[in-house]
């Protein structure tokens, strides 16, 4: 049996961890199998968010855990600059045979804000090989979370990551976000009302000059600012904008690809096909560290092609760990686990069931929207006066305690079950927080 408590807590400084509280009331994690946690006090804890966004095929799948095994025995690490091996090549091939027609370019990172700055790196790049080089300005989006680098928390628009580390990027400038509860408030699914907003890019333009933009990133559904699902049309709006001013979009799918819509990608399930797709998360199964950008023909051949060059490196950007040996030995494994299991068609299926059943916490107390799209829903609680925030931790405490691994943004409780969850588990889910909100202050 694993230990359930380290002997001394203080040396590891927590990530987005209130780390005085939870060294005094630690929460511990010591096993892992399918759609369980075990606690450190024996406890069966079930993932309702599938870690972080990341284990969409269950813990502990043992073709997996094999591949990796087996590869740390056979070549545990191999240098990528200037030199390859096989399975980055495989898995880059097979990567890029789930994207959309076209964006099968493959530059491996090890996370998801790793390849959140790759992109706009890349983006940069692009347009300084056409002999654009003024196209330097980023749009991020209000609410959007992109990493935690700074060219993340710069095109990002969740406060908090922002507001302790300066100016970050200059040149950077956002949309509005695209949550309208006045109009929307428990939409099923996308909702009717905002694609407008997709015009405000407009507006930018006109202030700065297309001329001067490189790139526009989004989340397709945003996942870590509460859940938040486009409005109808709202995509396919930005699309057009951006290719009608040359400007390159891109998509942040670290959340949103791999099963967690019902497809590969958003970009599959929304019919819209960016310029890039920033992934990280359940490319592995989160088994091993692994992000990849998938870039577009066009934009990958404009830099590594771009005539009049002196051989050489064509981008002058990477990562020690980039296509790490372990993490593309877990990929490869991960990916056809998702094929050979059938996980996002089985995704699809459970939709229905799933918005069905979270919905029926419209009316439980405390709560004044419920946001829902492929497997992720949002259950948006009020703010208690004076302590925003306050409810939301407290139900992620109150139900870790009761069983139940939830994440929570603010007031927002957001769910993200692994793929392979039975509609039994679902409805325990949500039995479990309809109680903890008839007990919530």
């Amino acid at each position: 049996m694993h230990s359930t408590l380290p002997n001394d807590l203080d040396q590891w400084w927590m990530p987005f961890t209130d780390n005085r509280y939870f060294k005094a009331n630690p929460r511990v994690l010591v096993a892992a199998k399918d759609m369980h946690y075990t606690a450190g006090d024996g406890r069966q804890v079930l993932d309702g968010c599938a870690g972080l966004w990341c284990v969409n095929a269950g813990h502990g799948r043992d073709r997996i855990v094999r591949a990796i095994q087996q590869q740390a025995a056979e070549l545990d690490f191999a240098p990528t600059f200037q030199f390859g091996h096989p399975l980055a090549f495989q898995l880059a091939n097979r990567v890029g045979s789930m994207m959309p027609a076209g964006l099968d370019r493959i530059f491996f990172t090890n996370s998801g804000s790793e390849s959140v700055d790759t992109a706009l790196k890349i983006a940069l790049a692009y347009h300084r090989a056409r002999g654009d080089g003024q196209r330097t300005r980023l749009i991020g989006r209000e609410r959007g979370y992109h990493g935690v680098g700074f060219g993340g928390i710069s095109v990002g628009g969740m406060v908090a990551n922002r507001r302790t580390f300066g100016p970050g990027l200059v040149g950077v400038d956002h949309l509005p976000h695209t949550l309208d509860q006045a109009r929307n408030a428990f939409s099923k699914g996308l909702p009717a009302h905002g694609a407008e907003l997709a015009d405000r890019l407009e507006a930018i333009i006109a202030l700065h000059g297309a001329d001067t933009i490189a790139a526009v990133i989004v989340e397709p559904v945003a996942g870590s600012t509460g859940v938040l699902p486009p409005p109808v049309g709202y995509l396919e709006r930005l699309r057009a904008i951006t290719a009608k001013h040359g400007i390159l979009l891109i998509f942040d799918e670290v959340i949103n690809a791999f099963g967690r819509l019902g497809a590969a990608t958003a970009a599959e399930r929304f019919g819209v096909t960016p310029d890039l797709i920033c992934m990280a998360k359940a490319i592995t199964n989160a088994a091993v560290p692994m992000g990849a950008v998938a870039a577009s023909r066009q934009v990958h051949d404009a830099i590594v092609m771009a005539p009049g060059d002196t051989p050489g490196i064509e981008l002058f950007h990477g990562y020690t760990y980039s296509a790490h040996a372990l993490a593309c030995a877990a990929g490869l494994a991960t990916l056809q686990l998702y094929s050979d299991d059938g996980l996002f068609a089985q995704a699809r299926d459970l939709e229905s069931y799933f918005e069905t059943a979270v919905h029926r916490m419209a009316e439980a107390p405390h709560v004044i929207d419920i946001r829902n799209f492929g497997l992720m829903a949002g259950i948006e609680l009020a703010p208690r006066a004076g302590a925003p925030g306050a409810r939301g931790v407290e139900m992620l405490r109150s139900l870790f305690d009761a069983g139940l691994l939830v994440r929570a943004s603010g007031d927002t409780i957001a769910l993200s079950p692994p793929l392979i969850v039975s509609p039994a588990e679902i409805d325990e889910m949500v039995d479990l927080i309809a109680n903890a909100l008839r007990h919530l202050s």
